[in-house]
């Protein structure tokens, strides 16, 4: 660009200015003495149940002594014994694996496992497609 003609700036100046402070820089101690200080108004509001949890446990109180007194346990049921064996008997005899079983009825091997091991929650969905897959009734009477 050099021989063009005379290179002039045409910069504005840019004036730089702090923040208007917010609201919590307005309610902070060093800012309040300063307004002292000048004469300025100050208001102080307390706050009803400042600092406090009493409105979101208010209600609570009616139901606590219910819940304490309720001796009731709460527990899901789980595989009964005799499904289990009934399970592993019926899968022994087709000489399957349980990873196999899982397979065939298009469900995880940790499912079968569960079963055989008493600690999964009856499904009748899933008992079903046992029954069908081992071709041996395992709900009701037998």
């Amino acid at each position: 660009m050099a021989g063009v003609g005379p290179m002039s700036q045409d910069w504005e100046p840019v004036v730089i200015r702090k923040k208007a402070p917010n609201a919590a820089a307005k309610r902070d101690e060093k800012s309040v003495n300063a307004a002292r200080r000048s004469g300025a108004d100050i208001e102080s509001v307390r706050k009803f149940n400042a600092g406090t949890n009493k409105a979101a446990s208010s209600g609570t109180s009616l139901n606590t002594k219910r819940l304490d007194d309720d001796t009731e346990n709460l527990t899901h049921d789980r595989v009964p014994t005799e499904l289990k064996k009934a399970i592993i008997q019926a899968r022994t005899e087709k000489k399957l694996t349980q990873s196999q079983l899982a397979q065939i009825i298009n469900e995880k091997p940790q499912v079968i496992q569960e079963y055989e091991s008493g600690k999964a929650i009856p499904n009748q969905q899933i008992l079903i497609k046992l029954e069908r897959a081992l071709g041996a009734k395992l709900r009701g009477k037998k």
